[in-house]
């Protein structure tokens, strides 16, 4: 593979996989420990990912469990989920803090899914940018660098790679959508 595409590739391979990682915040239903990915906690003055301060488990389908390591912490963590977007009020029992899912509305579901196709829709968009930016840099190098032929056989390779990619956020999509809508 000619390192022009390989370049190319990575870049498209970084927005696919910022756009699993931002789809598995997205819950669905369940109690999913990524949900709280974005939380920072507020540790000695330093926003610290919820993970760093505390166990997360998941003793049940619809609750997540935060054990923290230390019980001094346990205000700061509810203050950090409180103001995250996560939409779940914390309780805790002095130990522990538990986060209950309430089960989602067929309206919520419907909502969640339109968020994740809007999603899908970004991550397209990042990777065609990816391939314009592409595309341009070879027309550049027709000028000086190498033929015409060989300009469309990169151009070629890219437009492969970008299908291949396209075709593997809407299956993802699709996927998350399923998910989500499974009641």
């Amino acid at each position: 593979m000619d390192e022009r595409i390989k370049n190319l590739d990575e870049k498209m391979k970084k927005a696919y996989d910022f756009l699993i990682s931002d789809l598995s915040t997205i819950r669905a239903g369940r109690a999913n420990p990524h949900v709280l990915d974005k939380v920072k906690v507020d540790y000695y003055g330093t926003p610290t990912p919820l993970q760093q301060v505390g166990n997360i488990t998941v003793p049940e389908p619809r609750m997540l469990q935060i054990a923290p390591w230390e019980k001094n912490l346990i205000k700061e963590i509810e203050k950090a989920i409180m103001a995250s977007d996560v939409g779940i009020t914390p309780s805790n029992d002095g130990n522990i803090i538990r986060l209950v899912f309430p089960e989602l509305t067929e309206e919520r579901r419907k909502e969640l899914v339109k968020d994740v196709k809007k999603k899908g829709e970004e991550g397209k968009v990042a990777i065609r940018n990816i391939r314009r930016d592409g595309n341009d840099a070879f027309k550049k190098l027709a000028k000086t660098e190498i033929s015409e032929d060989e300009i469309k056989s990169l151009e070629d390779e890219l437009q492969k790679l970008t299908d291949r990619y396209i075709k593997d956020i809407d299956k993802t999509v699709e996927e998350k959508s399923q998910e989500i809508l499974k009641v």
